[in-house]
């Protein structure tokens, strides 16, 4: 691959712009805009034939329109004869449409795989996937990064006593333990039943000890923050001391910005995978960025280089 050449949608485009610093690259040129018909228009403003190109979209609001988007920068990066193209995801929406649980019901997060293999893509550059088995849709090469270590790092740095690590369910009991591995922590689980289709679901107790400790609850993101809200509090009921948070994906949508406003919890740290805007970032949230982890892998891949390096935990 001769050049390289990094594009980016509307949805996060300070994160595109931030891994472009750490690669030492311009940002790519391109319109990407709505006609007022919401038809999207893309054009590429600048030659990328025989490219190595890299497009930074995560599915973040408004999602539908940042999955067309994508399809659309696909396609006119494979029509203006780009050598190779990865699609960028930070963020896969529809992650929890991975399978048939339901009569009549589709798997969505295989569908938008399918479509971005159609549209032209040659691999898939993403991080923490709400499910593994979600690498497996597509019939094209899938590197998943995690921001595990980038967290794990700022915990340890923190250095609080008395530490257990809390899963917000038993789906994430797995990643959470992996978690709890690397700050040397013990590691609790929230029982929960998640009713219907609309998001709720109730916490039934705690598997684990969290009585006079102080709590890390964790999860792969948060939306309207009920799930991780309800561990609060059946923490709180349990006896524990300072409780903080953890997610990669900060969706925060709906009531959960309300909802964390009024929670009591000392600290709760994101990614920017998902860009938050100013109003969501309360004085309790701190942000970590994972630029430099996108903008190693871009390099890797780039190079030909194997990307799993990139997991080692060096916890210096």
């Amino acid at each position: 691959m001769d050049e390289l050449s990094l594009f980016s949608g509307n949805a996060n485009r300070t994160l595109a712009s931030s891994i472009c610093q750490h690669l030492g690259l311009h940002d790519g040129k391109a319109d990407v805009f709505q006609f007022s018909n919401e038809n999207i228009f893309v054009k590429i403003d600048e030659n990328i034939r025989g490219h190595d190109v890299f497009i930074v979209q995560p599915f973040s609001a408004p999602v539908n329109t940042s999955i067309l988007e994508l399809l659309i920068m696909i396609d006119a990066c494979k029509r203006a004869s780009a050598r190779r193209i990865t699609a960028v995801i930070p963020y896969y929406a529809y992650g929890r449409s991975d399978k048939k649980d339901q009569p009549r019901v589709p798997i969505t997060a295989r569908l938008i795989a399918d479509c971005i293999s159609v549209a032209g893509a040659h691999r898939v550059l993403t991080m923490d996937l709400h499910a593994g088995q979600i690498q497996g849709f597509f019939n094209i090469p899938v590197d998943e990064l995690s921001a595990s270590n980038i967290l794990a790092r700022y915990w340890l740095e923190k250095r609080i006593p008395n530490l257990t690590v809390v899963a917000t369910d038993a789906g994430f009991a797995k990643k959470a333990r992996n978690f709890a591995e690397l700050l040397n922590a013990p590691l609790a689980i929230v029982e929960k039943r998640r009713k219907g289709n609309d998001g709720r679901a109730e916490a039934m107790g705690v598997i684990g000890q969290v009585q006079g400790r102080n709590v890390l609850i964790v999860d792969d993101e948060i939306d309207t923050a009920g799930s991780i809200i309800r561990a609060m509090q059946l923490v709180k009921k349990e006896g524990a001391g300072d409780i903080y948070a953890s997610a990669v994906h900060g969706i925060l949508s709906g009531p959960a910005t309300q909802r964390l406003r009024e929670a009591d919890f000392k600290e709760l740290v994101l990614t920017d995978t998902i860009p938050i805007p100013e109003e969501k970032r309360l004085p309790q949230i701190t942000v970590l960025s994972v630029a430099g982890l996108f903008a190693e892998a871009i390099q890797h891949i780039h190079d030909g280089a194997s990307v799993s390096e990139l997991f080692r935990w060096q916890p210096g």
